[in-house]
């Protein structure tokens, strides 16, 4: 690409740029082929609504082709991996939720990469609020209630999750160590078996992806004691936040969008920027919504932070938990 002299001499003067010229070249070609985002989860779940509506979003801005493959498998790992070994040249990027961002990497002391590291954020793109369900039979209503049985019945009390280590798993931890109850884990392969022992009341209680516990409590056949973001859900106005009962407890699944590390800053930058522009349309925000998904988008930097608070927090929990995979 090719420059007049004065865009040269202003570039080479200016006091505030923070980008090389072959660095403006490459931003300003990119993308100039398909984009590949990694979804490490099977189809179907908030991770792969997010990476197709705003892949397709991405397109119709670009120009370009951006094709969606879900690489599910070892909790996340592999898809984490792969996008880890990557080339860093913005084709290859990958939606991440806090699991295998911030949960795994404490989780698994083995991992072939660091994402500290080796990985680097684009863009926060939502939070899917779980619910605290419980089954009809059990005789709690509310969380205040659940917390006086769980005490009077230490050990008795069952809790399914979609397996060690997961954003489930991981809030019901939380809850223990906050009320000093003490509850017991059944861990399940994934949500969906998990979810139905629940509503077949073989399993007393569940932190819920709330998209996935809505038509069981719309049907009665699950019953909402309280939700784990800081705020109340407008799908559910009238159910309070578990943090209304037990202050100070949050503990939602949050997902954003990642690039290998090394990435050039003004792909990263030119990648925000549309993400952040997708995640402000009102289609896409009603489309998200209707999925249990709030959407909220970020600095590249803030997501960094996240990234790395997050991890310090759940190394806290499971080092106190004793969490294993």
């Amino acid at each position: 690409m090719k420059y007049d002299r004065r865009t040269v001499l202003k570039l080479l003067c200016s006091t505030t740029a923070v980008v090389t010229l072959p660095e403006l070249a490459y931003a300003q070609e990119f993308p100039a082929r398909p984009i590949q985002i990694i979804v490490p989860l099977p189809p179907g779940g908030s991770n792969d609504v997010l990476a197709r509506l705003l892949g397709q979003k991405m397109s119709e801005a670009f120009g370009q082709p951006v094709v969606v493959e879900n690489r599910p498998g070892a909790a996340g790992n592999i898809a984490t991996n792969d996008l880890a070994k990557s080339k860093p040249d913005g084709y290859t990027i990958a939606i991440a939720p806090n699991q295998t961002v911030a949960v795994n990497p404490v989780l698994y002391p083995d991992l072939p990469y660091d994402v500290l590291k080796d990985i680097q954020g684009i863009s926060m793109l939502g939070r899917v609020p779980m619910v605290l369900v419980d089954s009809p039979s059990v005789s709690a209503a509310s969380v205040s209630e659940l917390i006086a049985l769980a005490k009077s019945r230490p050990a008795e009390l069952t809790y399914a999750s979609a397996g060690s280590g997961s954003p489930q798993h991981m809030a019901a931890e939380v809850f223990q160590s906050m009320t000093g109850v003490t509850l017991t884990h059944i861990p399940y392969k994934g949500s969906v078996p998990a979810l139905v022992d629940v509503v077949a009341g073989r399993v007393d209680m569940m932190f819920c992806p709330l998209n996935s516990a809505l038509p069981h409590i719309g049907s009665g056949k699950l019953r909402a004691l309280g939700t784990t973001g800081l705020k109340r859900v407008e799908l559910l106005p009238d159910v309070p936040t578990i943090g209304e009962t037990v202050p100070g407890f949050e503990s939602d699944i949050w997902i954003g969008m990642v690039a290998p590390a090394k990435t050039p800053s003004s792909v990263i930058n030119k990648l925000n920027a549309e993400l952040r522009k997708a995640l402000d349309l009102p289609d896409v925000r009603k489309t998200l919504a209707e999925q249990g998904i709030m959407s909220e988008s970020s600095t590249a930097a803030d997501f960094n932070k996240l990234i790395a608070d997050d991890q310090k927090r759940w190394a806290a929990v499971v080092k106190d938990a004793k969490i294993k995979p």
